[in-house]
């Protein structure tokens, strides 16, 4: 009977994925919810603007030297509810509001936050019967309560900064007793609440005309064939916010969809919920993958932000009043003078928890970045080699495939220095395993790779094949550690294995354990240079409702709909911690994942998913990547070629050029997909997908002071325009060109057949100088540029310099010790300012023994310099200064090094056509103090 069972749910289960998989090819909306779908959401939405019932109870303030605190009332039904507000150190205001008295506790995500917040005093400046003045501590700042309707607004000198409930959309569910039982859950302390409970049912039930609740979908809701019980009742949450003098908004990833966030008004919100969405569509707000609930206003004075924590189902409203203006109604506020002060309002809504907030006041785009990571902590610092490119596919067949791919990047002269493998790889789908027929010797496998100074990436996916002969299964079951469904049992859902479990990553003894099979004696066959993939933790399950877990299901004493954005976190973060611990703490670990939340830049990287072989993926995955960035998730990147379907050799081509300037640079496949290797496309692709990947080894010393900086103060790597030039209002809404730091430019070519491309140069006074050419171009210009199929324009800004090292090898552990050119590129505006940073590319010993190298560069008064900026480091290195390139250079009479108190010449060459300087072979070692002097 088990075998005949076993075997129709392998036909059942093989049904699903090629229903999954085949096809149109295309995301079958009906199986995700829209806002009218999702019951709070659509009584959320309901609500209209202008009649809020909720009212500040000013006698109940008080005010330590920490936080104040105050009870609101709702009017309507005299539920009270508590508001504490705190000033955080670093110009950031946090404000919660929970009920006052509920029934049981409501969910505060755990966590998420990077250690207890400092706080700094608040204090009253005046109160009367209206509401209540305090000083935010910040020149100027004021926060202002309002009793009747409630309302907070932030103020700096005479502006109105931000404000809550100005639009009147706070809505707080509070817990109640179902009416057609008699359980009480907490005893006899609940009953407090019930009556105010009882009469909001009543006013519910009168405004819906005396419907019966269930069809509000608020104790059970059902979406197709799937339902979804509600113990708790209706418990979700919403506060609006308004943002004078704001029309640009950014954020809330996970969306395909341009940077600049549209508005809502009419259409669908924004939903953030993790979802494993079949071939997502392009341009809408459908949920994807990861959730980070951080929204960014920006205009030319003033960058904010906005972060919700708040891990349940959410969705966003963004609603303008200079949307839909044509620009002659622009042009007539231009000319009769606007009585509009243009306004962004916002409105989050979330299905249970509490409201908690936190309000970063900038005022500059750096200061944003900075508070934002203060909070939930800065990007990983990768190893130097996951910086490099990555080869994948789903799935290489077997390890002579694996030695074939190898060996066919030597022949072909391309570096890499990932291999990875999917889920084949695997024993029938069990993780932590290898197929005894296609990978019967890992460890042999591993060791070729090692031997050229290569590694491998393998998938562990949190989705445990239900086998009582699997030890991983096993153990997890024999410690009671895997999701419970709504009645108690082990809640199992269909995945790749078939019927699987789901670990529950929420408990911090199944992270310990999850952890703990890392080690090298636990997960056989496995070494030190094989790394890990995190895929499917949405969590992705088939049979599930909106492929995902039921939300009824239980995390503990908590219901997963209050966890359900935290989960892919909680593995990513377990994985990082076994890959760190297996090497007894001193090695750095890359982990990639697709589910992620807020705080997922700690653990390692991130992409966009499953795209599509199609020039509007190509495109989209740049403003994709630069959202994440703006939310602090700077290891990004796309699937390049794109997962689905098979690219022309033109946009794989494209492709590669485009990848090779973005953070996380992977190739990858579907299985059904034809391979794709680089050199498959015949020797003129060869040559041009060969010379990005190179131009990504060359560039990688700034990849990797990018990210050490990225690590150190939370910056983005890949960044916006307005980030660098926050006043000047041509770049709010660029998408298609972006900045990697501070200094380099990249204008993808992301058009079929394109014979040209127009990139915005920013910078009144700037110039810009062409990688390829050093061509100078002026700032402030709309500039056109030819292209050629070998085009990848990129341009140097002007008093910078950028580190590079040209001798290309075979990975970049290869490159070691390779020498470095510097890459000067003069403005008449500033002196040229660099970086170099070296450490050994793949410990922690840069932080916990401070063995790195971090040297500025600086060319001013025709002087060339490197200085030490941490004199107690310790690190000491081979690489030396090769070459120096100074471009909008003149000619020097000569040149002369000055180290260890002797002064050389240096012999050099001078292009005068394109004022070009290079000195060769100055020698001076990397990690010493030397100056260049031109005379």
């Amino acid at each position: 009977m088990a075998a005949a069972f076993n075997e129709r749910m392998g036909l059942l289960l093989g049904l699903c994925i090629s229903l999954l998989l085949g096809g149109s090819w295309a995301v079958d909306r009906g199986n995700f919810k829209t806002c009218d779908q999702s019951a709070f959401c659509k009584r959320q939405r309901a609500l209209k603007p202008g009649q809020s019932p909720y009212r500040a109870l000013l006698d109940t303030l008080e005010l330590s030297d920490s936080r104040l605190t105050l009870q609101l009332i709702n009017d309507n039904n005299k539920v009270h509810l508590l508001l504490e507000l705190y000033r955080l150190q670093g110009n950031i205001t946090r404000v919660k509001i929970n009920e006052l008295k509920p029934l049981k506790p409501r969910y505060e995500v755990p966590d998420v936050l990077v250690g207890d917040q400092p706080t700094e005093p608040l204090s009253v400046l005046s109160q009367d019967d209206n509401g209540v003045v305090l000083s935010l501590g910040a020149e100027s700042q004021r926060l202002i309560v309002s009793a009747r309707p409630f309302r907070l607004d932030i103020m700096e000198g005479p502006e109105v900064l931000l404000s809550l409930n100005s639009r009147g959309l706070l809505a707080f569910e509070h817990l109640r007793l179902r009416k057609d039982t008699q359980a009480d859950p907490e005893g006899a302390e609940v009953k407090e609440n019930v009556d105010g409970a009882e009469q909001q049912d009543e006013e519910q039930k009168a405004e819906d005309g005396g419907k019966d609740k269930e069809e509000d979908g608020l104790w059970e809701e059902t979406f197709k064939t799937h339902t979804d019980s509600k113990p708790n009742g209706p418990t979700s949450i919403s506060l609006d916010f308004s943002l004078p003098g704001v029309e640009h908004v950014y954020g809330i990833p996970e969306h395909a969809d341009n940077l600049k966030l549209k508005t809502t008004d009419g259409g669908e919100p924004y939903r953030l919920y993790n979802l494993d969405v079949f071939q997502y569509e392009l341009y809408n707000p459908m949920a994807l993958y990861g959730a980070v609930p951080v929204m960014l206003a920006h205009n030319a004075q003033r960058t904010m932000g906005i972060f919700w924590l708040n891990a349940a189902e959410t969705w966003v409203d963004i609603s303008s009043n200079t949307a839909g203006k044509t620009v002659f109604g622009k042009m007539l506020d231009f000319v009769q003078g606007s009585s509009e002060t243009p306004q962004t309002d916002v409105r989050w809504i979330s299905e249970s928890g509490i409201i908690d907030v936190f309000i970063m006041l900038g005022p500059k785009p750096s200061d944003v970045f900075s508070q934002y990571a203060s909070l939930t902590g800065t990007q990983s610092f990768p190893p130097l080699a996951g910086l490099g490119y990555h080869q994948c596919r789903w799935n290489y067949n077997d390890q002579d495939d694996v030695k074939a791919v190898d060996q066919g990047f030597d022949q072909h002269d391309i570096p890499y220095d990932f291999i990875w493998l999917d889920i084949e790889h695997t024993d029938g789908k069990r993780y932590f395993t290898w197929d005894p027929e296609k990978f019967p010797q890992p460890k042999e496998m591993l060791h070729g790779i090692k031997d050229k100074r290569r590694k491998m990436v393998a998938i562990v996916d949190p989705h445990i094949k239900v086998d009582s002969g699997y030890k991983i299964h096993s153990e997890i079951r024999a410690r009671d550690l895997y999701v419970k469904n709504k009645d108690g049992g082990d809640y199992e859902g269909w995945c790749w294995p078939g019927n699987s479990g789901y670990p529950d990553f929420t408990n911090p003894e199944m992270r310990a354990w999850w952890a703990s099979m890392f080690a090298y004696d636990k997960y056989e066959g496995s070494m030190e240079n094989l790394y890990t993939w995190n895929d499917m933790n949405e969590p992705s399950v088939f049979n599930g409702p909106e492929v995902t877990m039921y939300k009824d299901a239980m995390h503990g004493k908590w219901e997963h709909r209050d966890v359900h954005n935290l989960y892919g976190l909680y593995v990513h973060m377990a994985t990082t911690d076994g890959l760190i611990q297996r090497s007894g703490g001193t090695e750095r670990p890359f982990v990639l994942t697709r589910a992620f939340f807020a705080g997922s830049q700690r653990y390692g990287a991130v992409w966009t998913g499953d795209n599509a072989a199609e020039w509007d993926h190509l495109k989209i995955s740049i403003p994709m990547c630069l959202s994440l960035g703006l939310v602090g998730i700077s290891l990004c990147g796309a699937d390049v070629g794109g997962f689905f379907k098979s690219p022309s050799a033109e946009l794989l081509v494209r492709w590669y050029q485009t990848g090779a300037y973005q953070p996380f640079f992977r190739a990858h496949a579907h299985l059904d997909t034809p391979r794709r290797e680089p050199w498959l496309f015949g020797p003129e692709n060869t040559a041009l997908i060969r010379d990005a990947i190179r131009q990504r080894y060359t560039l990688l010393p700034y990849w990797y002071q990018q990210f050490y900086q990225a690590h150190k103060t939370g910056q983005p790597v890949m960044r916006p325009l307005w980030v660098e030039y926050p006043k000047d209002t041509a770049t709010f809404t660029i998408d298609d060109e972006f900045l990697i730091g501070q200094d380099l430019l990249v204008h993808p070519v992301t058009e079929e057949g394109a014979r040209g491309v127009t990139a915005y140069l920013p910078g009144q006074g700037e110039v810009w100088y062409d990688v390829h050419t050093f061509q100078k171009h002026n700032g402030a210009q709309n500039l056109y540029i030819p292209v050629t199929m070998s085009s990848i324009p990129v341009f140097q800004r002007g008093g910078s310099i950028v580190p590079r090292k040209v001798r290309v090898r075979r990975s970049s552990d290869c490159m070691e010790n390779d020498p470095y050119t510097l890459y000067v590129a003069l403005s008449p505006q500033r002196v040229a300012v660099g970086e170099l940073y070296i450490d050994d590319g793949h410990t922690f010993n840069f932080q916990t023994k401070k063995e790195f190298i971090h040297r500025s560069l600086t060319f001013a008064n025709n002087a060339l310099a490197s200085r030490n900026l941490f004199p107690e480091s310790n690190f000491s290195t081979d690489s030396w200064i090769e070459k120096v390139l100074i471009l909008g250079a003149s000619k020097p009479n000569k040149v002369t090094l000055q180290m260890d108190g002797k002064e050389t010449s240096v012999e050099f060459e001078f292009e005068a056509s394109m004022s070009v300087l290079t000195l060769r072979k100055p020698g001076m070692n990397a990690g010493a103090d030397w100056t260049v002097v031109l005379q």
